[in-house]
């Protein structure tokens, strides 16, 4: 049976919804969110394949005058007058300087609406030298932190190739938890080499005594190119089967929900409503830009009628010379048909505890509702009778046990919506 959706996460959606109205094919609205990329770390993780960088010395002001100008040139660009949240990701974010967070949130300012508590999060390793830099991020205006936790297992942290101690984690927490009372989050990883799922188990219950109101949960994931793929294809490291890592997210979200975290995405949980509203901006379609090496982002130009996908430069000194040469460093954009925003929005949005709304859905295709292209598809049927899927007046989601298997649904789905889509498509003709 569907579990019923949460008023305050469907009021929140709502506002999200209303606030940053979700792109169509050829109207422009004036909300986005804002993501902010800092390419630096200090080593990098085993498992990491990211777009990050190892220096040992960083061009601070450079790099912070280079942010500064590639947002307000996107910001112009894109005609958005009012930011609904800002994230800095990275990489890791916690490595820049404090000055560069609040001069950057200052050059944006007039887009922040001074009379809402605007989210501003900021990534965060749980390093001594970047624990001593929380109470000068929070006077930048840093007001939610994403601890990188990971494990609590001290040969875990070696493994995954972390430079944070257990003993680290467990200060950082405590300072965050101080600075950011329920505005702190903690990144967990399972799945990892020789890991059990009594382990795990423990871990979590430790977790849940000292954690804030945001867990994220991410199996960890064999990326090609890494230094953990090698070892485990040399034998010298070995995952838990496939069986045991379903049974630590099945157990997790049990244990979570029975401590009062609801699930309102696959991998993240809250506690008294404490939601991502930035995460949730992405999950509901909403306009994003992405400023810094290698950012992504989604929104309408100005001068044009339809979204597109945007990725900036991904190396760091060739985005510098860019942005200081041409005022952005946007390396690629890509038009989005309404099919592609649409297979988008499925893809994310049913990965929530509230699915994909017929209000959200018909932002980007007014004429044909979800239930037009969907509801008779034998493989949706089939789903909705099994009580996987839910299709009401409130619009497409997953039920409590669909959202356990969704990414085994979603590629059936996508299969569905391409046929109806086809098929209107060539009745119209």
């Amino acid at each position: 049976m569907a579990m019923p959706m949460n008023k305050t996460l469907s009021l929140l959606i709502k506002a999200i919804a209303r606030d940053a109205a979700i792109c169509g094919s050829y109207k422009s609205y004036s909300s986005a969110a804002l993501y902010v990329h800092w390419p630096y770390c200090k080593r990098r993780c085993t498992y990491c394949n990211f777009n990050k960088y190892i220096q040992k010395s960083v061009n601070h002001e450079r790099m912070k005058q280079c942010l500064i100008k590639e947002a307000q040139t996107l910001l112009q660009l894109s005609g958005v007058e009012k930011i609904t949240s800002v994230f800095f990701g990275g990489g890791t974010p916690s490595l820049a300087q404090p000055e560069t967070i609040k001069s950057f949130l200052e050059s944006i300012s007039k887009h922040i609406s001074p009379h809402s508590q605007t989210e501003i999060s900021m990534e965060v390793n749980p390093t001594s030298i970047e624990m001593d830099s929380l109470r000068e991020f929070k006077a930048a205006g840093v007001n939610r932190v994403s601890i990188g936790v990971q494990t609590l297992n001290t040969e875990a942290l070696h493994i995954l190739g972390r430079d944070h101690s257990v003993q680290e984690s467990l200060k950082c927490l405590e300072m965050a938890k101080s600075l950011f009372p329920s505005h702190v989050s903690l990144d967990l990883i399972y799945g990892w080499p020789g890991q059990s799922l009594d382990m795990w188990l423990a871990e979590l219950k430790e977790i849940l005594q000292i954690c804030d109101h945001h867990i994220s949960l991410y199996q960890l994931t064999i990326e090609r190119g890494t230094q953990l793929f090698k070892s485990i294809q040399e034998n010298k490291l070995k995952l838990p089967d496939s069986d045991v890592t379903e049974d630590m997210y099945l157990q997790a979200v049990e244990l979570l929900d029975q401590n009062g975290f609801e699930r309102y995405e696959v991998s993240n949980f809250a506690k008294e409503h404490c939601y991502s509203y930035h995460n949730l901006a992405y999950w509901t379609g909403v306009d994003y830009i992405g400023v810094g090496p290698g950012a992504h982002g989604r929104f309408i130009p100005r001068d044009k009628g339809q979204r597109e996908a945007r990725i900036q430069t991904l190396e760091p000194d060739n985005w510098m010379w860019e942005v200081e040469n041409y005022s952005h460093a946007t390396r690629k954009c890509i038009p989005l048909t309404m099919q592609d925003q649409l297979e988008e929005l499925l893809s994310v949005g049913l990965r929530t505890k509230s699915g994909v709304t017929h209000f959200a859905w018909s932002k980007i295709c007014p004429k044909r509702s979800i239930k037009d292209l969907l509801l008779h598809n034998q493989k949706v049927q089939f789903y909705i009778h099994k009580g996987l899927l839910v299709l009401d007046n409130r619009g497409l989601k997953p039920s409590s046990e669909g959202m356990n298997i969704i990414d085994s649904i979603l590629p059936d789905l996508l299969i569905a919506f391409q046929d109806a889509n086809n098929t209107v498509i060539y009745n119209e003709k």
